[in-house]
C-alpha cells in the first residue's frame, strides 16, 4: 500500500490554500481542521508549526514580541494556583498562554521552572499560596541567598532531573520488574520493551496520526482501523503490532495479510514493498516537539 504521507509541497500547498480562504495564515489546530492532515504529517517535514508557515512564505505571528522572564513565570505561576500543582509540559501547552519551547529557551530544562520561579516569588507576598505548593528546594552550603541562581544550578535542583548511568551494567534483581528508558510522553513514563506497550502507545497518538480504530484482536492482523487519506476521505486498513518491525517477518506473518506494521523499532530495512511502517519512537519525538 502506497504511503498515506504528503510530501514537504503538498503540506506547504494546503497551508497557502487556507491562508488564502481565511485571509491571514491559519492556527495549527484550524489547518488541521480544513486541510484533513494530521500534525504528525506536518512534523514529518518541518521542525514547528511556525517553521511550516514561514517557509509557505506566510507571517505567522508579525506582532512577536520578545517576552521576559516575570511574564512567563507570572503565566506558570497562575496555572500553579489553578490546578493546585506544578504542571507536566502538555498540561502546561494545553492551558497557558505560552508555548514550552519559549520556557526552555529562558530557563533552560522544564525542570528548572519550578526553581527559576521561587526565586522570583520569594519575596512577594501575592506568591505564597503558590511557593506553598512547590517542593521545598535543598539549600547548599554556604550558599547566598541574595544571588541570583545560574541556569546550571537551577537545572541541578530541580525537581525533575535527568538521570545519568555509569557504563558497568548491574545485575538485575529477581521478582522485580524492568522498565524501558526514561520518556515521560504525556502518560507514558517509560519507553516500550514489548508488544503490549506498542499497543498502548499507539492508542494515545492514533488520532494525531489520522486513525480510527475500528476492532482490536488477539489473531493476525491485531487490529482493523480506518485512515484519513483526505479531507472528508477514509480508508480501511489492516495494523499488526511488533514491537519490533522485524519480528512481523520471524512470527511467520504472510505480508498479504497486512497493510500496516505499527512498532517501537523499525529494524527491517529488507522489508516487502506493500507494508508501510509506522515506528512511534519517531513519532513522539515529532509530536514532543510540536509547538502552538
Amino acid at each position: 500500500m502506497p504511503s498515506a504521507l504528503p510530501d514537504k509541497s503538498a503540506v506547504l500547498e494546503a497551508i497557502r490554500k487556507i491562508a488564502h480562504d481565511l485571509g491571514h495564515p491559519p492556527s495549527r489546530s484550524v489547518f488541521i481542521a480544513k486541510s484533513g492532515m494530521t500534525e504528525y504529517q506536518v512534523l514529518k517535514h518541518f521542525t514547528s508549526w511556525p517553521e511550516a508557515v514561514r517557509l509557505a512564505g506566510l507571517d505567522h505571528n508579525p506582532t512577536n514580541v520578545r517576552l521576559d522572564d516575570r511574564t512567563l513565570l507570572e503565566d506558570w505561576g497562575e496555572l500553579v494556583r489553578r490546578n493546585k500543582h506544578i504542571p507536566t509540559r502538555l498540561q502546561y501547552r494545553r492551558e497557558g498562554k505560552f508555548s514550552p519551547s519559549v520556557f526552555d529557551r529562558h530557563f533552560g530544562t522544564w525542570s528548572a521552572i519550578p526553581v527559576a520561579f521561587q526565586n522570583f516569588a520569594k519575596d512577594k507576598s501575592e506568591w505564597l499560596d503558590v511557593l506553598a505548593l512547590l517542593p521545598v528546594r535543598p539549600m547548599k552550603k554556604d550558599s547566598n541567598l541574595n544571588q541570583p541562581v545560574s541556569r546550571e544550578e537551577q537545572a541541578d535542583t530541580a525537581i525533575v532531573c535527568s538521570p545519568t548511568f555509569s557504563q558497568g551494567q548491574r545485575s538485575k534483581l529477581q521478582g522485580l520488574p524492568t522498565y524501558g528508558n526514561p520518556v515521560d510522553f504525556r502518560g507514558l513514563r517509560h519507553e516500550p520493551v514489548n508488544e503490549q506497550g506498542v499497543v498502548f502507545l499507539f492508542g494515545m497518538v492514533a488520532r494525531e496520526l489520522g486513525y480510527l480504530v475500528e476492532a482490536v484482536q488477539a489473531g493476525f492482523p491485531d487490529c482493523e482501523a480506518k485512515r484519513q487519506v483526505a479531507n472528508g476521505r477514509w480508508q480501511r486498513v489492516r495494523i499488526e503490532f511488533e514491537f519490533e518491525s522485524r519480528n512481523f517477518r520471524d512470527h511467520g506473518h504472510p505480508p498479504e495479510g497486512c497493510d500496516i506494521i505499527v512498532c517501537w523499532r523499525d529494524n527491517w530495512p529488507d522489508r516487502p514493498d506493500s507494508l508501510e511502517i509506522v515506528e512511534l519512537s519517531s513519532v513522539i519525538k515529532l509530536l514532543a516537539k510540536s509547538e502552538d
